[in-house]
C-alpha cells in the first residue's frame, strides 16, 4: 500500500490547480490541509496551524461545528436540491422569515444568490432597474468609497476601487464616484451627480480589503442621512461585517441605521457552504411586480436557495443567537488587541508599526515600510511564512497585518494569535 506525501499532493496541486489571488511565479507552495477542527487547521504532514483570518472571512463559529454539519446531512436526506423558480421548500422560506426578523427594519424581501461579489450584482441590478421602473433611467452612477472592494464580477468591480486588482478591466466596467470617507466630500459628490446617481454602496463600519480601514459609527448615520435627503438607496455590504464580527449583529445595528438594501454571505452559514442573500425594501420587489412578464427581475442562479445551504443558514444562526457570538468575537478581538498594546509599545513609539486598531473582533496595524505600500507590499509573503513557521496562519493586506478568529477561539488561542502577530515583525 503507498501512502501519498504532502510533497506528493502539493506536486499534483502544481501540475492543475491555479489558485485566487496568487502569484504563482512568486509565492510558497500552499498549505496542504488534511483537516480542521475549532480553531485549528491539521496539515498532511501533521502540524497544527491556528486559523487566525476565518479561512477568509468566513468560518463564524469554528470547522466543523457539528450542529451545522448535522443540519446539513438531515436536509441532504431529505431534499438535496430543486430550482427556486417556480418550486419553493421549506428550509428557505424559514430562513428568508429569520433574516427578515433579524436584519434592520424595513427589509422585507430576501433574494438568495451564491456568494458575496452575486449578493452585491443583485442589489445594483435592482436598483438599477427599480430607477428605470420610477422613469429615471438616467440614474445609474452609484457612489463608492476610495478603496471599496465588492467583489469580483462585473459590476461588483464596477463599484469596486480598480487598484490594484481590476485595472486590466477598468474600461470594461461602468461608471461609478468614488469618495473618500468623509461626509462633506460625499455630499459634494452627490450634488454634482445630482440626477444621475443611482445610490451609494458602502462596507459598514470596515473597510476589509482596503486594508482593514475602520468608520465610525457617526460616520454611518451621517452617510443614511445623506442618502434620505436626497432619496438615494443606501447599499450595506456586509458580507464580511455580517453575524458578529464588528461585535453586534450586522454592523448596521452597531451604527443604529437601516440601509435600504443589504448583502450577506461568508458568516451566512458559518462558513460551511457558499450561500449569499440580498435584502430589499417591498418597495423595491413592489417595483417588479407586474402584469407583464418583462417586467420581472431577471437574476437568478443554478443553487438559488440551495435546501443544504438553508439548513446550515438557520443552524448558524441558532448559534450565533444561543451563544451571543457578537460578543465572543467582541471579547477576543478586545483580548488580542490588549495583549498587542503591550507589546507593540516600543515599535508603536519608534514608528515601526502604527495605527494599532479593532473593530468588534477584527485587529489590524499598519507596518512601516520602504517600498510601496498597501496590498502588494513586498513583506506580505514573508509575514504570512513567518506565521506559519510559528504555527498561525496570517494572510496579512500588503503591509496591514490582522486578526479575525473564529468564535471557538479560547482564551490561550487568541494568545498565541497576539505572540504570533509580534514574533513575525521584521527586526530593526
Amino acid at each position: 500500500m503507498s501512502f501519498e506525501t504532502p510533497d506528493d499532493l502539493i506536486a499534483r496541486d502544481a501540475r492543475v490547480t491555479w489558485h485566487p489571488y496568487t502569484q504563482h511565479g512568486l509565492e510558497d507552495e500552499p498549505l496542504a490541509v488534511v483537516r480542521a477542527k475549532g480553531s485549528v487547521l491539521t496539515l498532511a504532514d501533521g502540524h497544527e496551524v491556528l486559523d487566525a483570518i476565518s479561512s477568509w472571512w468566513a468560518t463564524l463559529h469554528g470547522h466543523g461545528e457539528k450542529r451545522i454539519t448535522d443540519a446539513m446531512a438531515r436536509q441532504a436526506r431529505q431534499l438535496d436540491h430543486v430550482l427556486f423558480a417556480g418550486a419553493t421548500h421549506e428550509p428557505a422560506v424559514r430562513l428568508a422569515e429569520r433574516l427578515v426578523e433579524l436584519s434592520p427594519a424595513g427589509l422585507t424581501r430576501v433574494f438568495f444568490s451564491d456568494n458575496g461579489s452575486t449578493a452585491v450584482e443583485v442589489a445594483l441590478k435592482i436598483v438599477i432597474q427599480w430607477w428605470q421602473r420610477r422613469g429615471e433611467p438616467e440614474r445609474r452612477c452609484f457612489l463608492a468609497l476610495d478603496g471599496a472592494y465588492h467583489g469580483d464580477t462585473f459590476g461588483a468591480m464596477s463599484v469596486g476601487d480598480p487598484d490594484p486588482f481590476f485595472e486590466p478591466f477598468a474600461r470594461f466596467c461602468f461608471e461609478t464616484r468614488r469618495a473618500a470617507p468623509n461626509l462633506d466630500a460625499i455630499a459634494k459628490a452627490l450634488d454634482e451627480l445630482g440626477g444621475r446617481a443611482a445610490g451609494v454602496i458602502v462596507e459598514p463600519l470596515l473597510q476589509g480589503a482596503a486594508g482593514m480601514r475602520i468608520q465610525t459609527p457617526a460616520f454611518l448615520q451621517g452617510l443614511r442621512q445623506l442618502t434620505a435627503e436626497r432619496q438615494l438607496p443606501l447599499i450595506a455590504d456586509e458580507v464580511l461585517t455580517g453575524f458578529g464580527r464588528t461585535g453586534a449583529l450586522f454592523a448596521c445595528d452597531k451604527a443604529g441605521i437601516a440601509p435600504d438594501l443589504m448583502c450577506l454571505a461568508k458568516g451566512l452559514t458559518g462558513g460551511m457552504t457558499p450561500m449569499s442573500v440580498t435584502l430589499a425594501r417591498e418597495e423595491h420587489f413592489d417595483a417588479f411586480r407586474s402584469s407583464n412578464r418583462s417586467d420581472a427581475f431577471f437574476h437568478g442562479h443554478t443553487f438559488t436557495a440551495h435546501p443544504i445551504g438553508c439548513a446550515a443558514a438557520l443552524a448558524s444562526m441558532e448559534l450565533v443567537l444561543e451563544r451571543d457570538v457578537p460578543a465572543r468575537l467582541d471579547q477576543l478581538g478586545a483580548r488580542i488587541e490588549a495583549r498587542l498594546a503591550v507589546a507593540l509599545a516600543s515599535a508603536l513609539a519608534a514608528g515601526r508599526v502604527a495605527h494599532l486598531r479593532r473593530c468588534g473582533g477584527i485587529v489590524a496595524f499598519d507596518l512601516a515600510t520602504e517600498g510601496p505600500a498597501g496590498y502588494l507590499a513586498d513583506m506580505a509573503p514573508a509575514l504570512r511564512r513567518r506565521a506559519i513557521e510559528a504555527g498561525v496562519l496570517l494572510r496579512p493586506l500588503g503591509n496591514v497585518l490582522y486578526a479575525m478568529p473564529p468564535a471557538s477561539t479560547s482564551d490561550a488561542q487568541a494568545d498565541r494569535i497576539a505572540e504570533a502577530m509580534v514574533a513575525i515583525l521584521p527586526r530593526p
